[in-house]
């Protein structure tokens, strides 16, 4: 049904106005956002593929992957990445702070489910408060794929006092492998050079994690 064919009350803006935002579901938010349909395809149908977009990889989501949506157009693409930016700088603006490996592990529990493995690097100001989540590498870890300036780069430009590294095992194993360490050592000691911590390497399994600096393999941890 298109959303002119709706009683006004049931229509996705004049139900945000009357109920507020959460009321609306997440097509009928996306909906809101894309603000009309186009002469290919319904504001409703556009909706829910872009949801399929975001739900199937969020952190895969760019306008390369919502151009591929047929009818949605650059504008309605550039409307959707701007939302969901600025949602998550704010959400991380205030928000988070990392006490320990568990906090790590619930941030990043989408990689439980990675068939790749994915390194991605959190950094944090002076009170351990989140400032920001990245996708760095996907791949096999080694030494000479994930290299200190990728991980320090964005790291230096947020004003980071600390980073944490974190990567999923797909195959559920969480213990080291000798490229796991040696990787970390590496970044440990080119932290030490730039100023900016290695506060922990976190590696997720499916149902578990590994903690360097829990199990005492970082020589200068503390959250």
């Amino acid at each position: 049904m298109k959303i002119k064919e709706l009683p006004d009350f049931d229509r996705p803006r004049e139900k945000l106005e009357k109920l507020g935002p959460k009321a609306l579901s997440n097509i009928e938010l996306i909906a809101v956002l894309l603000g009309r349909g186009t002469r290919v395809k319904d504001v409703y149908q556009l909706s829910k593929e872009v949801l399929e977009c975001v739900e199937n990889d969020f952190e895969k989501l760019n306008f390369a992957t919502l151009m591929k949506i047929n009818g949605l157009g650059k504008t309605h693409a550039c409307q959707v990445l701007a939302a969901f930016e600025i949602s998550q700088r704010y959400f991380f603006k205030d928000g988070i702070k990392i006490q320990n490996a568990n906090d790590v592990y619930k941030l990043v529990s989408d990689l439980k489910e990675k068939k790749q493995e994915y390194f991605v690097t959190l950094t944090l100001d002076g009170a351990a408060r989140l400032i920001q989540k990245r996708v760095v590498f996907i791949g096999t870890l080694n030494q000479s794929l994930v290299h200190p300036r990728e991980v320090f780069a964005d790291a230096i430009g947020d004003r980071a006092a600390g980073v944490i590294c974190v990567h999923n095992h797909p195959s559920g194993n969480i213990q080291p492998s000798r490229e796991d360490i040696a990787v970390t050592k590496k970044l440990v000691e080119a932290g030490k050079i730039i100023g900016i911590r290695i506060m922990d390497h976190v590696i997720i399994g499916k149902t578990s994690y590994f903690s360097f600096q829990a199990e005492g393999l970082l020589n200068n941890g503390e959250y």
